[in-house]
């Protein structure tokens, strides 16, 4: 019997790309692989590490290694992605997933490398300030552009977002496209739906436009409720004074709340997939979302879409769900239909396929 393949994927704890690590290592056990997790940032809380090392095969290997997006310059990046590649030797790793580009721009690494890239500074500069990127980030362009040029492969979760990556960094071929997928935490509610609207997000960061919901939620006579990160890492905080903030909430708890069916309101004007938006959509919550390419590329017929920053326009969106209850339920309907396309199993299945493609012309350069 063949031995399980081994893989290395860097990831951090802190948001969506921990979730879809986890899922991606669950689902590469089908595939024949048994994955390393480098987490850099700060560690995981001991649920997410146990959620990780419950399935077959899989290691936790928690770095103490910065993310990128919170170094002065890339002088850390560098000496972490030769850390990373020097793991990866040492564990014997038939290839590397880097969730964080950057650690392959100027690393020596001896298996393939696959460089997946969730988002980045100049790609999210461009969406939420719209102006030229600020001299004290150029460091992290130029070694995402170095990341992306010298990995064996680049991907994006979404054909929307690897058109941006392409045009951003010059890229002579377009990152392959694999959609995000998510595994389901609780069955939809057979109650009435619930009697408010949801968002959730990092509610700092200003390319999730909470403000402009926030406008919204005082246009319209239904509670507006918000869940997510109030406080970003450097002290940023938005004013928020009409939706009710949840704050952060447990996985289960926001599934529970998922699962009572609210109308979902994203009013991003960044996002290279939206696992939130694919939460909501799999427990049946009819979706309003921000008329932008990768919404418009995941959700086209599945959702009401409204105009960048319009907050009349998500309020006048949430209002006719709440007097329509007919249109809700087949909106709900329709959202829960198309989330059945992006699953963790068809992830874990393009990727193993495009692991397979790069070892097997590795071994015939042999």
């Amino acid at each position: 019997m063949t031995a399980p393949r081994h893989i290395l994927v860097t990831a951090d704890a802190i948001g969506g790309v921990w979730n879809y690590t986890v899922e991606l290592a669950r689902g590469l056990v089908l595939h024949g692989y048994r994955t390393s997790v480098a987490v850099l940032g700060p560690g995981p809380t001991p649920a997410q590490a146990a959620e990780l090392t419950a399935i077959p095969g899989a290691r936790l290997v928690e770095t103490g290694l910065p993310v990128d997006w919170i170094c002065a310059d890339a002088r850390p990046v560098r000496a972490a992605g030769d850390v990373i590649a020097a793991l990866a030797r040492s564990i014997g790793a038939d290839i590397v997933h880097a969730n964080m580009p950057t650690l392959v721009a100027s690393a020596t690494f001896d298996v393939p490398v696959i460089a997946v890239t969730h988002g980045c500074i100049a790609t999210w500069w461009n969406a939420a300030r719209q102006t030229p990127l600020d001299p004290a980030y150029r460091w992290q362009r130029e070694m995402m552009a170095e990341g992306l040029a010298r990995a064996d492969a680049v991907v994006a979760p979404s054909a929307s977002y690897a058109a941006t990556v392409a045009k951003e960094y010059g890229l002579t071929a377009a990152p392959i496209v694999v959609h995000n997928g998510r595994t389901q935490v609780l069955s939809v509610g057979v109650q009435e739906p619930a009697p408010h609207a949801l968002t959730v997000g990092r509610l700092w960061d200003n390319v999730k436009r909470a403000e402009v919901l926030d406008r919204a939620a005082a246009l319209i006579d239904q509670p507006f409720r918000a869940a997510g990160a109030v406080v970003g890492p450097h002290g940023e905080r938005p004013d928020l004074t009409h939706l009710e903030v949840l704050g952060e909430l447990d996985a289960r708890i926001l599934a529970g709340e998922l699962a009572r069916r609210p109308v979902f309101v994203s009013a991003a004007c960044f996002e290279p997939f939206g696992l939130a938006v694919l939460e909501a959509a799999q427990a049946g919550c009819a979706l309003v979302l921000s008329d932008i390419p990768t919404f418009r590329e995941l959700w086209d017929g599945a959702a009401v879409f409204v105009e960048r920053d319009d907050e009349a326009g998500y309020a006048t969106a949430i209002r006719q769900l709440f007097e329509d209850p007919e249109l809700r339920r087949l909106l709900g309907q329709h959202a829960a239909r198309r989330a059945r396309r992006y699953t963790p199993e068809a992830t874990a299945a393009s990727m193993a396929l495009l692991y397979d493609g790069l070892l097997a012309r590795q071994q015939a350069a042999v």
